[in-house]
């Protein structure tokens, strides 16, 4: 049996969905067993723990043939405290449960302590899960193409994109059914020791191609516009991002600006097969038609 962790979220959600495919068992850890109830109909075993529940999470990984682990997304608080407190305890968990095997959510560029904004969170993620278990992969995945869908409604309304990234600087992304399908993949490999992983997609693409896909999925042009850097904070914050998050994903784009968002040599280099005009519709099929 394998266990997710985040199945509800992005990413975790593709790793429990692309698992139960290969027909593999699974056991879902959530917040709460009303979480569960799709899950359940899938065949999947529920358990409901908290990362920080230290004593509940060892219960959820027991037994296990090997799990997906991840920090959790920032949305309030000291995004680096957070991961202080998620990782130790995490590691603490994973450790008492004698687990054998973990893939851990990481993301290109977090080979850099500093620099990356909230991409460093996931450097100091990997130090504290070093060793999680005899067999770890830290899977560092490229930029979420589903991240765009958060200004999919701007788009499907003005037919512009607002994007943090220059327009034409081209960028690992990659959707995340490619790394569901991935984490699954390398749960059920066998290897020994620590190993990186490094995900894309079939290649690389820039806020233009975003753009362009855009614009074919919806019939009509779509222009990049690209926020001023001046701007970046005051947006964040009329969208209700808190300071001190907002502050860790502005120092990200400030990475990906510099060329830091970038692959580590002598990882392992992987590809997915989902092209961004596929993950693009996807993005669009899950704006409410209210909205479009």
């Amino acid at each position: 049996m394998y266990v997710v962790l985040g199945a509800n979220g992005r990413a975790g959600g593709e790793v429990a969905r692309a698992l139960i495919e290969r027909g593999e068992a699974v056991r879902v850890v959530l917040r709460s067993k009303e979480q569960g109830e799709k899950w359940t109909a899938l065949g999947a075993e529920v358990a409901v723990a908290t990362i920080e529940d230290a004593d509940a999470m060892a219960d959820a990984l027991k037994g296990a043939s090997g799990a997906f682990l991840l920090n959790p997304p920032p949305v309030s608080g000291d995004p680096y405290a957070r991961t202080e407190e998620f990782g130790a305890a995490l590691s603490g968990a994973a450790r008492r449960a004698r687990l054998p095997k973990a893939v851990v959510l990481s993301s290109i560029g977090a080979q850099h302590a500093s620099g990356t904004g909230v991409i460093a969170t996931l450097n100091r993620f990997e130090a504290l899960l070093d060793g999680v278990a005899p067999a770890t992969v830290f899977l560092r995945s490229g930029y979420f193409v589903e991240t765009w869908g958060e200004v999919a409604q701007t788009v499907m309304s003005e037919s512009v994109l607002p994007t943090f990234i220059e327009s034409s600087q081209r960028i690992p992304m990659v959707s995340t059914i490619d790394v569901g399908r991935a984490a699954a993949a390398v749960l059920c490999e066998e290897w020994t020791g620590k190993r990186v992983v490094e995900l894309a997609g079939p290649e690389d693409w820039s806020a233009g191609d975003v753009a362009s896909a855009f614009a074919e999925v919806l019939g009509r042009p779509v222009v990049p516009v690209p926020v001023p850097p001046e701007r970046r904070a005051a947006l964040l914050a009329e969208e209700g991002v808190p300071g001190e998050v907002a502050n860790a994903l502005l120092g990200m784009y400030e990475g990906i600006a510099k060329g830091l968002f970038m692959h580590q040599n002598g990882s392992e280099h992987r590809r997915g097969t989902i092209s961004l005009m596929t993950a693009i519709e996807r993005v669009v099929a899950t704006v409410e038609p209210a909205d479009r």
